[in-house]
């Protein structure tokens, strides 16, 4: 491997990875050298996926999206890392599916709450502990095609990772000078969980598979090498950006 992408010696903080996109991540972190805490609401999930990954990989059953959380989620990463978090990817996520004049306001806030509020106030927390100690530090966010333009009836959704590119542009002003990049990945159609409900549409899942130049979905395990790029030396220069990944979808 370039020594550039090497993650050796490096501690990551993985929310969201018992499963999807957040565990091939996980994955593709530890591939590359580095010790991964992976978090989930679920004991189970996260203890499977764990042993799955392997001996650097380490489970904590926590709930990123509860208020006033923050530090204790780090303070249980860091110890079981053995030390402080170089490397956070913001994989949870949640999506509720309902025409915007029929919106439920409580998935409103629920989506809002643990897609983009959780994400900013762990990346706060553990940005303020990386410029204290004036180490260096990759905030990596999941964005979405939604990010960049809309679908229908996904509006929280789509505020949500709309919201995400805000925040990882101003967090890479802020920061970027002080050594933390702040970068996210918008992944096109990857079938997991979050999206069986469109893959289910039979109709809707073969308009999406012909505006694809590449002809298939994602496999979750095709973002790891982005996500290995963004948190290593091999893109010491990139700052406040979101890399599509989409088999050229957006480009369509």
């Amino acid at each position: 491997m370039n020594e550039s992408f090497s993650l050796v010696g490096r501690r990551a903080l993985v929310t969201g990875g018992s499963r999807g996109l957040g565990r091939a991540i996980a994955g593709g972190l530890i591939g590359a050298g580095a010790s991964v805490a992976i978090v989930s609401r679920t004991a189970s999930e996260v203890q499977s996926a764990a042993t799955d990954l392997g001996a650097a990989a380490y489970p904590l059953a926590m709930d990123v999206a509860v208020a006033g959380q923050e530090a204790t989620v780090i303070d249980q990463a860091e110890n079981v890392l053995g030390g402080p978090l170089d490397i956070v990817v913001h994989a949870a996520g949640v999506q509720h599916r309902q025409p915007a004049e029929e919106f439920d306001p409580a998935e409103w806030e629920r989506i809002l709450r643990i897609n983009l509020t959780a994400p900013f106030m762990l990346s706060r927390e553990i940005g303020a502990r990386q410029l204290r100690r004036g180490t260096q530090g990759s905030h990596i966010f999941i964005g979405s095609l939604t990010s960049l333009l809309s679908l229908p009836d996904v509006s929280a959704y789509t505020a949500s990772k709309a919201g995400i590119h805000g925040v990882l542009r101003s967090l890479s002003t802020e920061w970027s000078g002080r050594g933390i990049r702040a970068n996210g990945i918008a992944p096109g159609y990857f079938r997991t969980e979050l999206t069986e409900a469109v893959f289910a549409d039979t109709e809707r899942y073969q308009k999406m598979l012909d505006r694809i130049p590449m002809g298939r979905f994602g496999k979750p395990e095709e973002l790891a090498g982005t996500a290995v790029f963004l948190a290593s030396d091999a893109s010491s220069y990139t700052t406040g950006q979101l890399l599509v990944v989409d088999g050229g979808w957006t480009a369509a």
